[in-house]
């Protein structure tokens, strides 16, 4: 796929997602085609179905088995299996081939329509019924040209079928010190957000969360004008934002370009932890100011990177000392 100016741009709050479907049975039997989404980031290529070689030994019917694409050997899951469908073969299916956390995995799907440009804002998070009926892979709901498209969430399927590619603490690390600094968590993942939460409290932060941007940015406002009401720093109820950068509402790189524009919280360290931190994409966080973008699943790394950038924020006292009132 070719490059668009969106990968280009940083802090619009917009995301381009490749819409494609499912050719679907019902329950009452009835054939209907389901649309779904990833973002376009995440995509490689779109192509035909390849030559497969079954693996041995998989942990999930859905990984038809592995195919040989310039010289990668790519696992390709049967995306209908996996969210619980029965997909009907009306036509050749298609391939979308993904890259994320460093891992290329490869989808069927039964055809693709096209791109679309949209708002953050116009995706909202699924309830835990729709989540539940799609082995809870959905991230956003989106509506695009009268239907309803999902969006996916690429990275749990991909953990969900590699658990080793999961968040977890390397044991070899002492994590033993309770330093006590204050974070806040921005992901859109319940299972992210729990098991980060988990493992920085474990880490000696004092974790607390939400759900988007949008939902840390109004927490970051009401902290602010509790801090302003009280005449303390805003070090006194956070240290460190932990944000992932693809959320409903307002994503990473919007909350953190609206966080350095705002004078009273503009020091505070950011740290993007997104399966989107590639050499290509880089540039973004760099552009709205993040001080630090980890890759998921790397959560020590994240976690030391966090503590370091507290430190010297301590150690310059810019973060420390309550600005006059006339700054």
């Amino acid at each position: 796929m070719s490059q668009t100016n969106i990968l280009l741009e940083s802090g619009t709050n917009e995301l381009e997602i490749v819409e494609f479907y499912l050719d679907e049975v019902g329950k009452s039997g009835e054939h209907y085609q389901g649309y779904y989404g990833v973002n376009v980031a995440k995509v490689l290529e779109i192509i035909r179905l390849p030559k497969i070689t079954e693996m041995p030994e998989v942990n999930h019917p859905s990984v038809l088995g592995a195919f040989n694409q310039r010289s990668h050997i790519i696992p390709l899951v049967d995306l209908a299996m996996w969210l619980g469908k029965e997909r009907v073969e009306s036509e050749a299916p298609k391939v979308v081939v993904t890259e994320f956390n460093q891992v290329t995995s490869a989808f069927m799907v039964s055809g693709v329509t096209r791109i679309h440009r949209i708002s953050w804002e116009e995706v909202e998070q699924p309830n835990k019924y729709v989540s539940a009926l799609s082995n809870n892979s959905i991230t956003g709901v989106v509506k695009l040209e009268g239907r309803i498209v999902f969006i996916l969430d690429l990275e749990k399927i991909v953990a969900d079928l590699n658990p080793s590619l999961g968040l977890r603490l390397d044991e070899s690390i002492d994590w033993s010190s309770d330093d006590g600094y204050r974070a806040l968590v921005a992901d859109d993942s319940a299972l992210v957000r729990e098991m980060l939460k988990d493992l920085m409290t474990k880490a000696g932060f004092k974790v607390e969360t939400v759900n988007n941007g949008r939902e840390a940015w109004d927490r970051l406002q009401a902290i602010k004008a509790k801090a302003e009401e009280d005449e303390a720093s805003l070090w006194d109820y956070v240290n460190v934002m932990v944000s992932d950068i693809e959320m409903p509402m307002m994503d990473g790189h919007n909350l953190t370009k609206r966080v350095r524009e705002d004078p009273f919280l503009k020091d505070m360290p950011i740290i993007l932890f997104s399966s989107l931190i590639t050499d290509k994409l880089r540039h973004k966080g760099d552009n709205v100011g993040a001080d630090e973008q980890v890759s998921k699943p790397e959560v020590s790394k994240l976690a030391i990177r966090a503590k370091e950038l507290i430190q010297e924020r301590m150690a310059g006292k810019s973060f420390v000392q309550k600005e006059s009132s006339g700054n």
